[in-house]
């Protein structure tokens, strides 16, 4: 096909017969648009390929895109083959000059009565230039084919066209030339008629002209321009044959038709009319039609570069030079008319043959190539199969094809042969174009393709009704009109609309011989301008240019993507500016407050004065504000801002101080360097204050008779001479280890790394007063702290050195009961004589109790000094002897064996194990390390005593019958496996629901993303490439030798509209489309649909996680046994979580998504997304389909949204910034109106959320309703107080059907402070009870504003706010009644919840309700016994009306130090003297028992498995996260262990 152009047709055919050809395949055949999705056939390069890989890369492919074709019913198997579609009618029916559809038409048209019937002209939108000559430009933007120029290489308007019917007549200027013309025929025709039936309306002009322009065209197409084309005329016409299938056949359109190619020229001429000496004028190029050629101009007008260019041409006649104005159809028709086409051979131009049009990514392609490529596309058969078809013999040889052409041309053949030989081609399988074409003759088209051509006209014009001749039957025209329209020719067209007269044409125009002005010589490539990108005198090595479409979405798509995740990162910043705004507003408040009470209350001693400063611990604690005290005497003490002491430094022992100064850029620095101590290091924010400072110390110093050295230097040199906080507590750090190291026998009591200067150094460390306070928790003017220091202390020297330490650390450690008794003896015996006053025995009981903040009166310390003087037998005595102490002791003194002295160590100090009597120092006082066995006896003992108070023995009855603790021992299992097992199995009974429903819910997620993903991976892939290819993805020309049986009847499907409409191919049609776009994004849109399906589960499900009142309801039916209604709250968060997670999967997959699309062309993007419209002309980039679509935009409102209502829901946000968490927590209505108008934005699949959405937005609603209207109702504040701790009481009116139960909550909103901020409270009030009761304490902003809105000074003489209440709600501590064992424990504010129960219990007590709990016991964890002296007075009532003994309560007491601690061992022995006494607490007044220190819950709960064998407990705990972590610790080693069914069920609650 390659050769050289310039040989002009052996039968003089002209250039317009070629050009004419075009415009009537245009009439019969639109089969352009590619599959969608759009599948790639590529054509492999040839390696070195001159064109198209001129540096010999390889790999490189020619871009092929397949046709579409009929997936609704084709394109299944091998015996169901695709069926391309033809989407045009194939009949010459006017949709060349009209469009195929009426709107198209529409668009043409003028509708003007005062110009009836007439098509829109340029003219008539005001382009006077062009008047009514040219149709109207495409304002309107109809979808024209607009592919880039490949001169310009660059994408240009379509509004540049002219409106014609042809969708592809822009394509050239000769192919545009006949559109105008046709446009002129109908304007002249619909003027005619207009003009002889004035009466008509526009439309019945407009058919009338259109019915005649219809039939010119079929009978100069079948009997004046097919004649010339084939070199011979059509059978006779013998009228409508209703059995003949018009349709287009696949070897026509694929092949046989292509046929034209051969003929077209590489460029075309334009000429005037024969001017009066006979000659014409041969217009040559100009810079309108050719600026790339930098002023060489030339005749013709070259094809390659007026590719898509085609109304430069026609423009430059009336917009090109003013003083040279012309017709530009015109000029082409005389032009083509007398221009002889290229010669038909097997010779294709390069303008065709390597310079075709292509998108911007391959501007030039071969379409000979393409047309070989497409016959396979549509599975042709082959040559010879062909021929048999058709009635002809078949060809063994490639010399039998045309022995003529291979006479004039041996080589040809000798090439033909030389292929076929090397790779073993015979005729039988050369494809149907390639041999085809080497039939052409002289006369015109071989003889295969002439069959085949005159086999499809003759159809088309047979198989349709309409036909011009055809008047009998359609009654379209006369018979004496038919005879008129026989009579027409293309010339007499042309001569109606333009000035040309037969002076200036031929009258047969469609071959050149007879023409008046003859071309002037036969046009060839060489004569011509290069086709670009080839430029005169400068080849191009590359023959096609490329494009990068992600060019120009590079900044969009990082800055998108980077300032999105720095909204989340501002987000957090935010939420951090706000917290630290609400800390140092709080801090300011409280400085505030703080020196108001400095200035009303500072500590002005005799001979002291007070520095304002700034004290540096080192290490994290970093400064404090502090008060200085210099003196008096020779001490300097420091406060805190609340006025507590929190160092004294004794100076008696020391004679000179060195002072170390040092000034800085922000402040200055003074440090008192203090021997055996850690320095005082001072910071001041001004140099008065400095200077205060110095001079109060200097004069101070002076006053005690203390010399003082000041050395002056810069502060990192002031820094390393001095000796921090920190400093000094890693050295008592090893001062300790190496202590009880030695105290323990451990084996190296010395660090291996630790040097022997350093090792020195501890052993010569010595302990203040201070310090030695700190190691017992304990403050230092504590008497107790006082006497056990100078006990210790022997040598007097003001501390404790190592060995000192050491022999108080060896008697815990090592010495029996006896000894710890003589050790406290000696503490209170203060002039060491050996004895005690029974005043010095009050004072070591009162010391003891002021450890831990608590008194008794005098009265009751009175009667319990006597009783356990009594109880000793030594009542008669004023003083005590060592003997007289162990005596009162009594029984209880073993419990000294047990006692330790507690010890606040650092984290990293363990103490050894021992094996002596007593037990080990404890660690920390937060912890209690006592081990079972050692303490089990005495809880049994402590046991024994609460059930003999709270057992009623009948009487007579024996002592052996009352209920014990302990009284059952049980094996368990020591096997870690097995305790492994156990605690597996109990946690899997007492969460079986949770664990049902969550691993429900997760493999419905978990399905549902699956679905979505494989649907979009597997699935579509083979709805998108199966049904679509069927097995022939890659047919071959043998393949499609079984599938065509009779090549005449394989014909292009019809498209029409009821094709669209038909069920199952809208369902192909949506698969194909994703099945493209997983082609072009991968696993990306598989990952995305999959995602986002999760996503619209995980928001749709969360809402039923929100109907509180729902739950509320739901759980006092049967269902709160199938479904945990308690577990609300925690399944809301991880519903929450894995919605984050599918939604940042979601966003990392469009991250990638986005970038495979934009890095596509625009019609294949038009393909996918069908329902985003853009210009022909406009390549959508990033950005539009991020922020130009719907689903892109708000796609990222919901990024932000999201960001926004997650950063702020953390638990940080929640503590801190708690109103800023409520606001963006109601942004979910914004959040699911961006959902639902994401989805109708049709991107990728129809909206699918509503299915998710429906029912839980009804049920949300409904329930949202029912709180909107109790919001609506303030309540009346009957009764406000400020209790102790900071606690609020509110009593409300309890509004009308108000039901609820104990242990339910509410939330509020105060009148106040604003109605629609609503906060959670637990009822302290009981069912029963007529009003309602809240307990706040303040612990946040919100609380806070409450206690003062409430303040008794403030609201004197006003009525109390009111209030707004959404509730009840419900909880799990709510069923407490439905376990046979209850176990209540509340620690601070949390014990709200059970003071509704208690009173509930005594109600229900007295009212002798049954129900399933038979025994509660409740443990209330608090600081000291005066924090809730409220809920003192309901256990009070409680223990008066529990006339069953169903309530056992204790109370730990927190402060109290661990139960065995020497201190508290005391306390104890006291508490149990006075319970004998009076049967109560000597602390609380209670009847309840009294502990020290934090409970030890899982020996708690140990001695409840002994006492109530075989049962189920439940466990409810609310309180501290650190206390109900411990319970839920304990109850899990507790079902670890194997106690026959024993089973404890923990539900918990935090504040």
């Amino acid at each position: 096909m390659k050769g050289l152009t310039g040989n002009g047709s052996y039968r003089n055919r002209s250039a317009l017969l070629t050009f004419f050809g075009q415009q009537v395949v245009e009439e019969i055949l639109d089969a352009q648009r590619p599959g969608c999705p759009v599948e790639y056939f590529n054509i492999p390069i040839p390696k070195g390929d001159p064109d198209f890989d001129p540096d010999s890369r390889g790999g490189r492919e020619l871009p092929f895109l397949r046709s579409r074709y009929d997936m609704g019913v084709t394109g299944y198997s091998p015996n169901n083959p695709r069926q391309q579609l033809n989407e045009i009618t194939p009949f010459l029916d006017g949709g060349l000059m009209y469009g195929v559809t009426k709107a198209w038409a529409d668009a043409l048209r003028l509708f003007s009565e005062d110009r009836p019937g007439r098509l829109m002209s340029c003219g008539d939108q005001g382009h006077t230039d062009c008047g009514d000559l040219y149709p109207a430009y495409n304002t309107l933007g109809l979808p024209f084919a607009n592919p880039p120029p490949p001169r310009d290489h660059v994408l240009k308007p379509s509004y540049r066209f002219f409106k014609i019917g042809n969708p592809r007549g822009n394509e050239n200027p000769f192919l545009l030339t006949f559109g105008i013309l046709w446009f002129r025929w109908h304007n002249f025709l619909a003027d005619q008629i207009h003009r002889q039936f004035p009466d008509w309306h526009d439309e019945k002009v407009f058919n009338e002209a259109r019915k005649w322009v219809i039939a010119s065209h079929q009978k100069i197409v079948l009997y004046d321009w097919l004649p010339a084309f084939l070199g011979e005329d059509p059978a006779n016409y013998t009228g409508y044959k209703s059995s003949v299938h018009p349709g287009i056949t696949h070897v026509f359109q694929s092949a046989a038709m292509r046929w034209g190619h051969t003929i077209v020229p590489p460029g075309v001429y334009r000429r005037s009319k024969v001017r009066s000496d006979g000659t014409c004028a041969w217009r040559s190029t100009t810079a309108f039609t050719s600026p790339h050629t930098g002023g060489s101009y030339f005749h013709g007008l070259r094809t390659c570069n007026s590719y898509w260019n085609s109304v430069e041409p026609m423009e430059e006649g009336f917009h090109g030079n003013p003083n040279d104005t012309y017709d530009g159809i015109e000029e082409f028709l005389l032009g083509m008319s007398s221009q002889v086409t290229e010669r038909e051979d097997n010779v294709i131009t390069e303008d065709l043959r390597g310079r075709v049009f292509g998108p911007l990514e391959f501007s030039r392609r071969d379409l000979m190539a393409l047309n070989i490529q497409r016959g396979r596309d549509h599975g042709l058969p082959d040559y010879n199969t062909a021929r048999v078809e058709y009635g002809l013999d078949r060809v063994e040889n490639f010399s039998d094809i045309n022995p003529t052409l291979f006479a004039q041309d041996p080589g040809l053949l000798a090439n033909i042969t030389a292929f076929a030989a090397a790779n073993n081609w015979t005729p039988d399988q050369c494809d149907i174009w390639v041999c085809g074409l080497l039939e052409t003759t002289e006369r015109g088209p071989g003889p295969l393709f002439r069959e085949i051509i005159k086999d499809q006209f003759e159809r088309i014009r047979d198989g349709d009704r309409f036909w011009f001749e055809n008047y009998k039957q359609n009654g379209l025209f006369t018979e004496d009109e038919v005879a008129q329209i026989r009579n027409l020719t293309l010339y007499d067209v042309i001569s109606s609309i333009t000035n040309i007269t037969d002076m200036d044409m031929q009258e047969d125009v469609f071959l050149a011989t007879d023409s008046p002005c003859f071309q002037p010589k036969q046009l060839s490539q060489f004569d011509m301008e290069p086709c670009t990108p080839d430029r005169l005198g400068d080849p191009a090595d590359f023959k096609r240019q490329t494009f990068d479409y992600f060019s120009g979405s590079e900044w969009s798509y990082a800055l998108s993507f980077g300032a999105m995740g720095l909204f989340v990162v501002g987000c957090v910043l935010v939420l951090m500016c706000l917290a630290k705004r609400r800390k140092l507003k709080e801090a300011k408040e409280r400085i505030e407050h703080r020196k108001t009470q400095t200035t009303n209350s500072t500590r002005r001693e005799s001979g002291a004065s007070t520095i304002l400063a700034s004290e540096y611990m080192g290490g994290k604690d970093g400064e404090h504000s502090v008060q200085v005290m210099l003196g008096p005497g020779k001490e300097v003490k420091v406060l805190d801002q609340c006025l507590n002491t929190i160092r004294t430094i004794d100076l008696k022992n020391h004679a000179r101080l060195d002072i170390y100064l040092a000034v800085e850029r922000n402040g200055t620095m003074l440090a008192m360097k203090i021997p055996k101590e850690y320095d005082l290091i001072l910071h001041f924010d001004t140099m008065g204050e400095h200077n205060f400072c110095l001079r109060e110390m200097e004069k101070f110093f002076g006053q005690e008779g203390l010399s003082c050295n000041k050395h002056e230097m810069k502060g990192k040199e002031l820094m390393s001479k001095v000796k921090t906080k920190a400093d000094r507590q890693k050295q008592l750090e090893r001062f300790f280890r190496i202590n009880f190291a030695q105290a323990f026998d451990e084996d190296n009591p010395v660090e291996d790394h630790m040097s022997f200067r350093e090792a020195q150094e501890v052993l010569n460390c010595e302990l203040t007063e201070a310090e030695f306070a700190q190691c017992l928790s304990m403050k230092p003017d504590s008497i107790f702290v006082e006497q056990m220091f100078k006990l210790v202390d022997k040598d007097g020297s003001g501390y404790i050195n190592f060995r000192e330490f050491l022999d108080v650390i060896v008697i815990f450690a090592k010495g029996t009961g006896d000894d710890k008794a003589k050790l406290m003896f000696n503490m209170y015996d203060v002039d060491r004589d050996g004895k005690l006053t029974k005043e010095d025995f009050k004072n070591m009981l009162r010391s003891m109790m002021e450890m831990v903040n608590t008194e008794v009166e005098q009265d009751q310390l009175n009667q319990l000094v006597d009783a356990m003087m009594e109880a000793g037998g030594v009542s008669d005595q004023e003083v005590l002897t060592l003997q007289d102490f162990l005596g009162i002791l009594g029984d209880q003194k073993h419990a000294l064996n047990r006692a330790g002295l507690q010890v606040d160590l650092p984290d990293n100090i363990k103490i050894p194990d021992t094996k002596v009597v007593g037990p080990r120092p404890a660690l920390r006082r937060e912890s209690t390390i006592i081990r079972l066995t050692q303490v089990h006896q005495a809880y049994n003992n402590e046991a024994g005593e609460l059930r003999r108070r709270h057992t009623l023995v009948p009487s007579g009855s024996e002592p052996e019958r009352r209920l014990r603790f302990g009284t059952k021992s049980k094996i368990y299992t020591a096997n870690k496996l097995s305790q492994r097992i156990n605690s597996f199995t109990s946690k899997v009974q007492n969460n079986k629901l949770q664990i049902f429903w969550m691993t429900l819910y997760l493999l419905v997620t978990a399905g549902i993303f699956i679905e979505r993903a494989y649907f979009y991976s597997v699935e579509r892939e083979h709805a998108g490439q199966w049904r679509i290819t069927g097995f022939g993805v890659s047919v071959t020309r043998g393949a499609a030798n079984g599938m065509m049986r009779n090549c005449r009847g394989v014909f292009f499907t019809q498209w029409s509209a009821s094709t669209l409409v038909c069920g199952g191919s809208r369902v192909y049609s949506v698969e194909r489309e994703h099945a493209g776009l997983r082609r072009i994004t991968g696993f990306g849109v598989s990952v995305t649909r999959g995602a986002a399906s999760g996503m619209m589960w995980t928001y749709s499900v969360i809402l039923l996680t929100m109907c509180r009142n729902t739950i509320t309801h739901m759980r006092e039916t049967f269902l709160h046994r199938y479904i945990p209604f308690d577990s609300a709250i925690a399944m809301h968060k991880i519903v929450a979580m894995s919605a984050l997670f599918f939604t940042i999967m979601h966003c990392f997959g469009h991250g990638i998504n986005f970038y495979h699309i934009s890095t596509q062309p625009a019609d294949d993007l038009t393909c996918l997304f069908r329902d985003f419209y853009h210009r022909s002309f406009d390549l959508p980039k990033f950005h539009y389909w991020l922020y130009e679509t719907t689903t892109g935009m708000t796609g990222v409102l919901l990024v932000l949204v999201l960001a926004v209502m997650y950063v702020f829901a953390t638990q940080y946000a929640r503590r801190y910034v708690f109103k800023a968490f409520w606001f963006t927590h109601n942004l979910y209505p914004t959040l699911y109106i961006l959902t639902v108008v994401h989805g109708t934005g049709h991107l990728v699949q129809e909206p699918l959320f509503y299915y998710f959405l429906l029912g839980p937005l009804v049920l949300f609603t409904l329930d949202k309703l029912v709180s909107i209207s109790r919001k609506k109702v303030e309540i009346p504040v009957l009764k406000a107080e400020l209790l102790p701790s900071a606690v609020t009481m509110l009593e409300l009116k309890r509004p009308a059907n108000f039901d609820y139960k104990s242990g339910q909550w509410v939330r509020i909103a105060s009148a106040a402070l604003g109605n629609n901020e609503y906060h959670p409270f637990t009822l302290t009030s009981a069912p029963h009870e007529d009003t309602l009761s809240l307990h706040i304490r303040s612990v946040g902003p919100w609380t806070n504003n409450l206690r003062k809105v409430y303040d008794p000074t403030k609201i004197e003489g006003h009525e109390l706010p009111m209030v707004f209440v959404d509730g009840p709600y419900g909880e799990g501590h709510q069923d407490w009644y439905k376990f046979p064992v209850a176990v209540l424990i509340g620690g601070g504010i949390g014990v709200t919840p059970f003071a509704a129960i208690l009173k509930d219990i005594v109600h229900k007590s007295e009212m002798g309700a049954k129900f399933v709990c038979k025994k509660i016991y409740f443990l209330w964890v608090t600081r000291t016994q005066k924090q809730f002296e409220w809920l003192t007075d309901i256990i009070r009532e409680v223990e008066e009306k529990d006339k069953n003994d169903l309530v056992s309560v204790h109370i730990f007491i927190t402060q109290f130090y661990q139960k065995f601690d020497l201190r508290t061992t005391m306390l104890y022995i006291c508490e149990r003297h006075f319970q004998r006494i009076s049967g109560r607490s000597l602390f609380t007044g209670l009847n309840s028992i009294t502990h020290f220190g934090r409970p030890d819950f899982q020996f708690f709960l140990t001695s409840l498995q002994e006492e109530h064998p075989e049962t189920l407990f439940g466990v409810f705990s609310c309180g501290p996260p650190p206390m109900t972590a411990d319970v839920t610790k304990a109850c899990n080693e507790m079902n670890k262990l194997n106690f026959g069914g024993v089973s404890f069920i923990h539900h918990t609650e935090n504040f």
